[in-house]
Order: C-alpha cells, then structure tokens, then sequence
C-alpha cells in the first residue's frame, strides 16, 4: 500500500493526540492510533470521564457516566451531570481575537474574546427582556456573520434552544423548518451579498412572520442598510436600536443537564418534510472539542476557517472552536468573488492554521485549474478539510500538487444526525490516497453486511454501523412523542445498532472509503454499487464537470442511467459516451458502466452542496418531489421530467 501513502505527520510525539494517550492511559504512541481507538470503543466510560478532565469541561459530571450502556436509544451519559455549552465557549476574556469576519467586498470586522462575551451579554439580556428562558425556541434566517454567533450563545447561555437556516432558503423552506419547531423569536438579516450582488431578505421575512403564530418578536440584522425599512412589519425591531442602552454585565449562564437541547437541526428533506434533529448541550461540546483537539490538533491561538453557510452541521462544529481558545474565521458569499483565490486570500492573510470545506469546492478548484499554492502563502496551514460528499482520489492528488505538498487531509464525515464527524483525520497517522483516516474515537463503528454480519477490513462495502451509545446522538427529534420517527430512522435495519446510511468499505490500512448514502446505491442485477465509484471516474474526463447517476426501475431488474454536465461548448456524441463507458469499465467494474448517458446543464443539490439523487430518481419515475424548497436550484429537476430516451432499450 506504500504508493498510495501522500503524508505522514510531522512530529507526532508532539500533539494534543499523543499528550493525552500518554498522560491520562499510559499508550505508547508507538501502538498507533488504530489500537488506541479500540481501547477507547472497549472503555467508553473511562475515556470520556478522562477526556472532560483532561479538556478541563466546566461543568459537573455526576454519579454516572453512562446510564443503559447496553440499549442504544435507552443509554444517556452523565444523567445526573449539568452543563451550559455557551459558558464552556466564553471561559476567556481577554484581548485575544475571537472572531475575524469577511464579507465579499473584502470589508473586515474583528472581535476580540472580551468583546465578543459583552456582545453575548448585551443579547441574553435583551432575551430575557422578552421572556426568553429554559426550553424556548430562538430561530435564526441569518447569513455567517458575528451576529449569528452572538445570538446563538446568548441563547444557550439562558438554557433556551437554538435553530439556525441559511437566508439563500425560500419561504416555504424556513416555514418547513422553524413552523414545526414553533420558536418565539426570529433573528433576520436585512439582506446579504451572493455574486457581487445584493439579496434583499425583508420581504421572505415578512412573509414568513405572518405564517409563524407563536412569534412573540422579530429582531432585524442591518448587515447592508444600517437603518432597514421594517414600517410595516409586526413586533420588529432593528437589533441596534432594541440593543441601545444595553450596558455588558458578568453573564448568568443557566447550568442545564447534559443532555438538555442545545440545538434543532435539520435533514435536508428532499424525500418529505425535514427531520427535527435535536442535540445537547453536553455531547455536543464534548465531540466538537475531542474532534478539534485530538483529531485536529487545534491550539489556543489558533485560526480555523471553515467556509459554511449557518444551515449546515459544520456551522456549529466550527463556532465549538471558541472552547478550544481558537480564532474563527468567517466567510459569508460565494467562494469564486470577486475572483477564484478570495477564500485563500483571507486564509493566507489571516495565517489559518485549519481550511475546512466541501468535497465539491476542491473539484471545483481542480476543474479551474486553480492553484493556489502558487498565488498565496499558506505556510501556516497544517490541516485540510473536507466533507459534504466523498473526497476522491484526484482530489487527493490535487490538493498536494496545487495547494500544499505538506499538509494533513482529513477527509471527514458524519453529518447533522450526529452533529460531528463518526470517520475523520487524526495527526499521528499517514493519510492514504483516496481514505478516511479512521473511526473516531469513542465511536464504535463497524461495516456490516445485509444480514448484520461485520465485513472485514479490505473485503468489501457495507452500511456504516455504530454498535454501542456515544454521546452526541439526538436527545430526539422535535415532535415524535413516542420516538417512532427516531427509531425509523437509525434502528429499523439491525437491532439496537446505529445504522447511519454510508454505503462504506474499510480498507487494509483501517480507513475508510464512502461510496455513497446506501439509499442512494444502484442495485443492477441484485449486486449494491455506490454511485461516488461512478462519479470518480466519470470525472476524470476533461470534458465533464460534474455527474450523478441514479437507478432506473427496468423490465423487473434496475439499469443504471447516467447524466452529465459538460463544459461549455461540448456536445455528448457517442464518441464521448464510448469514452465514459471505456473509463468506467476500466477503473471500477462492467457493472458500474451506465445503460444509458445523457447530458444536462444542470444537477439539482440541497443548500449545503450535496447532490439530490433520490429526487432525481423521484422525477424519473414520476413521483412527486415533497419538499423542493430544501433545494438550492430546485428549477433543475424539470430537466429530468420526460425524456423519451428513457422509454426505450
């Protein structure tokens, strides 16, 4: 396997990773990574108690660290513990920089810790002022700005529960959102910037007002106009003017059980309304900081940039950094304006030491033959990465060859069920071609098959299982009395085992490759296919941009259909589909090769990026979309409705 090796770490000894095996289990970091996460999934008790010690968690655990450790949606950590997550981010008050803020005209705003803990102070009382407490619900239709932030700790401090959607969202979308979650605050944006445009958001946010009954308030964002038009809007106030006279005081930080909802977060719905996903305060905390830590060696002093909207998982896990004494770097707008360097300017000026992003956005680069280690000084940057959609392994290669030859790739993945990361990198190990490092620690991952059998390392896909309970899964989801709709979604497949729905295959070095959601899967003559072995292949092909390839139910049987996106001016002939075929055939298997190629100018996605399969394949087959407002580009789909080469052989 030694010409698939890209990276091995510097100075292993050295990390977060190492100091902690050593100091709280006496392992050697000779044993490596995979043993130590074993004995982490053997003795999950113990080594989440000597993690909160070790990251000095400000909280009480109590009596009992995980209660019905046998029963997956029975079992709670620290039952009788009390936490607040937002008092765990704003522990430092000093003059160290918190937050430095981009917006794409290049205007800059930075804020220090102090200041950002007054900011939070100055809003909890403002919530309180509006009868803001334990339980209640504060929604925010906000771009990634400080403001965001502000009020999401400020409501966490109060015990109240957070809700965050992106503003590019229409306004069924934000109602098929914050309607089933009923909050009594909304938190809006005035507009925001897309492309060197402006998008007015006062209108959806009017809209969206009247169809909300249980808004008691709604707190308008200037982040264009400092004095937006709201005549006319019920119970609004812009947020300047409701903050003015508001003096910064200590903050009460309201301790809350480790359990108890932090926040609501959303499956992007795209096949009926989405799921209400709710996480704690503690397990929360606890993952993102074990994960910034140990998997990513993050220091006080430190600068992560993560370009995310606020309707995405990695939002959160990216705010979790302030726990860690870290300085965020936020980037609100499109990552191509003004031009094809903007997030590397902003890295690079800023001295990042962590550059997070999506699996698309580095195809995107490479396809632009965009090569930024030419253009900027990213010396300081120590880790990359990536999720949203399996990194392929030209994107590896990419990265080394045109950003940086010595950098960790951390190629990651869990998602908004468990709002962290189940497979990710760490900083003792080598980074292989085309893997995911490991499972992370505490996550007792495994592959099974359909009959729930475990497959072994380098014999195989399977779904992406977790045997035993780990502390960020959802307290529950928002409305299902019972938990049936919880059950369904994770525990249907395989008996008191997770099953979070990768079609997945561990490799002979322990990593993982992700081939796609396994409801997303092709199953040609009876035999499973992930749709990212097409795509990796596919896309290797100078004259495609991107593809997605979905099933076709086919004389009893299904056929794999293959649509394409190429560049401009190339017209699919069967030239170029012989290619594709010949490509597929060759790197992955004939089975993987498509019954039928056609060419389109768009792929429909959700707004965190990710392509929508299922709904293709819903529109092929005629059946009706539920849910297009989780769609960023939902006019797309109509490209997929009756086509008549899909009625012939």
């Amino acid at each position: 396997m030694t010409k698939y090796l890209k990276w091995t770490p510097n100075n292993p000894e050295k990390t977060q990773l190492a100091a902690f095996m050593q100091e709280h289990h006496n392992a050697l970091l000779e044993e490596g990574y995979q043993s130590f996460w074993q004995w982490s999934v053997d003795n999950i008790e113990e080594f989440w108690d000597s993690f909160w010690d070790w990251a000095a968690i400000k909280g009480e655990k109590g009596p009992v660290t995980l209660a019905n450790p046998d029963k997956m949606t029975g079992a709670q950590f620290y039952i009788y513990g009390d936490v607040n997550y937002a008092e765990n981010l704003l522990q430092k008050r000093d003059g160290d920089t918190a937050i430095i803020f981009r917006n794409e005209l290049g205007v800059e705003r930075t804020l220090t810790y102090n200041e950002l803990y007054n900011e939070v102070s100055r809003w909890q009382q403002l919530l309180v002022r509006e009868g803001i407490g334990i339980g209640d619900r504060v929604a925010a239709y906000m771009p990634n700005i400080p403001e965001t932030i502000i009020a999401h700790l400020a409501t966490a401090s109060l015990g109240a529960i957070w809700s965050s959607a992106s503003p590019d969202f229409g306004v069924q979308g934000v109602l098929d959102r914050f309607g089933q979650i009923e909050p009594k605050i909304l938190i809006a944006a005035d507009a925001y910037y897309y492309s060197g445009k402006t998008v007015d958001c006062l209108a959806k946010v009017k809209e969206v007002q009247t169809k909300i009954p249980s808004l008691k308030k709604t707190f308008i964002v200037p982040f264009i106009d400092n004095v937006p038009e709201i005549e006319g809007f019920e119970k609004t106030e812009n947020i300047k003017m409701a903050l003015n006279g508001v003096v910064p005081k200590d903050i009460s930080f309201e301790p809350v059980p480790f359990n108890y909802p932090l926040v609501i977060m959303f499956s992007s719905g795209t096949t009926g309304a989405p799921k209400c996903i709710v996480h704690g305060h503690g397990g929360t905390l606890l993952q993102h900081i074990k994960e910034h830590r140990l998997q990513c060696d993050v220091r006080a002093g430190d600068k992560m940039f993560y370009f995310t909207t606020c309707g995405w998982m990695m939002w959160n896990w990216l705010v979790t950094g302030l726990a860690s004494g870290a300085t965020l770097l936020l980037f609100d707008g499109n990552p191509f304006y003004p031009n094809r360097l903007a997030l590397w300017d902003f890295t690079a000026k800023h001295e990042a030491m962590l550059f997070g992003t999506s699996a698309k956005y580095i195809d995107a680069l490479k396809s632009r033959n965009v090569r930024p280690k030419d253009e900027v000084d990213l010396s300081t940057l120590k880790i990359i990465t990536s999720t949203g959609s399996p990194l392929v392994h030209e994107s590896f290669d990419y990265i080394y060859d045109a950003i940086k030859e010595d950098v960790h790739i951390a190629s990651i993945s869990g998602g908004t069920d468990v709002i962290s990361c189940f497979v990710i990198g760490n900083p003792i190990s080598p980074v292989y071609r085309g893997e995911i490092q490991g499972a992370g620690l505490g996550y007792a991952l495994n592959v099974y098959d359909s009959e729930g059998k475990p497959i072994s390392a380098g014999a195989g896909s399977g779904e992406l299982v977790c045997t035993r309970p780990f502390p960020c899964m959802p307290v529950a989801f928002w409305g299902d009395g019972d938990g049936s709709r919880y059950h369904k979604a994770y525990f249907n497949k395989y008996e008191n085992i997770w099953c979070h729905g990768d079609w997945i295959e561990r490799t002979e070095n322990n990593g993982f490759i992700i081939h796609g959601r396994s409801d997303a899967t092709l199953n040609p003559g009876g035999v499973r296919i992930g749709t990212a072995e097409i795509y990796r292949q596919v896309e290797q092909i100078p004259q495609v941009i991107e593809s997605i390839a979905v099933g076709q139910d086919w004389k009893g049987d299904v056929r794999v259909l293959l649509f394409v996106v190429l560049e401009e001016g190339v017209t699919l002939d069967d030239a170029l589909s012989r290619e594709i075929k010949l490509r597929i055939r060759k790197g992955a298997t004939p089975r993987h090769v498509p019954a039928k190629i056609m060419q389109v100018s768009d792929i429909p996605r959700t707004k965190s990026g990710k392509m929508t399969e299922l709904a293709v394949k819903d529109v092929l087959h005629g059946r009706p979309i539920q849910n297009k407002e989780a769609l960023a580009n939902p006019e797309a789909l109509d490209l997929y409705k009756d086509i008549d080469a899909l009625e012939s052989a």
